[in-house]
């Protein structure tokens, strides 16, 4: 055992089943547990309002959750590489824990810091990753270095023995070393019903839904009135809860609700082995289609303010501005709009996201917009989701699209998905534009551009 080691919080922001706070503590008296704003990070224009707002909060209740442990948050700012080796130097530290990353900045992040830390006589140690239930890698298909079709790869992943989650430590001493407090939380930029962060904030979010919702969730997952997800994705994002303690505890549960659930953490493991072993896809198409992208500037903003005129679509939209986060089935009915009806690069919709989403996941995000948009992994890549058959399906009386599009809270019953076709007068009241687009024509348009007809 060594005096003091130091723990790089990451995406991890959270003390319950923490693999390298653990080892940390087991390896040393005292532990710095270290987050550092790494402003090369900051440079990339990656961290939008709502995230850094929310990541406040999770660094907040960190610190808190250390203190009541006899503890505290060190945080610095300034390059994450040169921080951590100014730490280990300040409390001549033998050890620095971290959890592994797949994306290719935290891979050069891990090279880096041990090219520094060597020749300091300090080791680094890489734990598994945190993020995912089962690690990028861990299963692969015979010859290949990753699954590119989801059920192969969903039944393999469900045959793993996924280690048990671990408790939070009961203590932690941190030696007197420079450190800022977290920052405060943004207000500027920032969505009006964004939720509030932190592990507490996850648990019990996490606690409420699993008592009352998981059970249902195989109905519910599609319903956008009713709302029927978890709406933890987040916390999943920003590492304040656990995926291995959430897919635990869900899978011990009988049912098709907690499977449901357990198969969208998969998904979620599935598109982080992808981006793990194609990095150039968070940009680059995963499979070329050969398209030809149209650019129509005033569309697209039509598209992002929520005024295409088809009220599935526009309230998905309003919704996200003003949360920062939207429903899954909403999310593929928005992409598949602007890719395919609109035919609008996917790059340009997943740059919006990653400017609102609380969640913004680049390998979520960046392989979900590629398989709708038909570039990534889905075995069908022309399907079309029509906004009015997706209306019919998932909001059949129009609640979803009356709670976000108040211009519509008058329209009774699902007359409030084709507006257009409202008595002259009525219509005429609505201050809601027409139509962007023929549904018939910008399907055509999009089989064309690939070649299907």
């Amino acid at each position: 055992m060594t005096s003091t080691s130091v723990v790089l919080f990451t995406s991890d922001l959270r003390l319950t089943d923490h693999p390298p706070l653990v080892a940390a503590l087991d390896a040393a008296e005292e532990v710095v547990p270290l987050f550092v704003r790494d402003t090369d990070l900051e440079s990339t224009g990656f961290a939008c309002a709502n995230r850094r707002a929310f990541l406040a909060d999770c660094l907040h209740d960190l610190d808190r959750g250390l203190r009541e442990r006899g503890g505290r948050l060190v945080v610095r700012r300034g390059p994450v590489v040169d921080e951590v080796v100014d730490v280990v130097r300040a409390v001549d530290a033998g050890s620095v824990h971290l959890a592994a990353g797949g994306s290719g900045y935290a891979l050069a992040r891990e090279r880096r810091l041990r090219e520094r830390l060597e020749p300091l006589g300090c080791a680094l140690r890489v734990h598994e990753s945190v993020q995912t239930v089962v690690p990028p890698g861990e299963v692969t298909p015979q010859g290949r270095d990753h699954y590119a079709v989801f059920t192969p790869y969903w039944r393999k992943w469900r045959s793993v023995r996924v280690r048990d989650p671990l408790p939070a430590p009961k203590s932690v001493t941190v030696p007197t070393v420079r450190g800022t407090k977290p920052p405060a939380r943004e207000r500027s930029g920032v969505s009006a019903g964004l939720a509030e962060g932190g592990e507490r904030a996850g648990r019990k979010l996490w606690d409420a839904w699993r008592k009352g919702g998981v059970d249902d969730y195989d109905r519910l997952q599609d319903d956008l009135a009713r709302d029927g997800t978890s709406r933890l994705s987040p916390y999943l994002h920003f590492g304040a809860l656990s995926p291995v303690e959430l897919a635990t505890a869900a899978g011990q549960r009988e049912g098709a609700g907690p499977e449901a659930f357990v198969r969208q953490l998969a998904w979620r493991d599935f598109h982080h082995q992808v981006l793990a072993a194609r990095p150039e896809c968070s940009w680059s198409d995963y499979r070329s289609r050969g398209d030809r992208w149209r650019l129509d500037s005033g569309e697209v903003e039509a598209w992002r303010q929520g005024r295409t005129g088809f009220p599935l679509v526009d309230a998905a939209m309003r919704q996200l501005l003003h949360e920062g986060w939207i429903h899954n089935r909403a999310r593929m009915l928005v992409a598949s709009f602007l890719t395919k009806t609109l035919y609008v690069d996917w790059r340009v919709g997943a740059r919006h996201f990653l400017d609102w989403l609380v969640d913004g996941d680049v390998a979520n995000n960046q392989m979900n917009w590629q398989w709708v948009a038909g570039t990534g992994t889905d075995t069908r890549p022309n399907r079309v989701l029509n906004p009015l058959t997706q209306a019919r399906r998932f909001d059949p009386d129009g609640a979803y699209v009356r709670a976000w599009v108040p211009e519509l809270a008058g329209v009774e019953g699902s007359a409030v998905h084709r507006p257009w076709r409202l008595p002259g007068k009525e219509r005429a009241a609505l201050d809601y534009p027409e139509p962007l687009v023929d549904l018939d024509s910008g399907r055509a348009r999009f089989e064309r551009a690939r070649g299907l007809n």
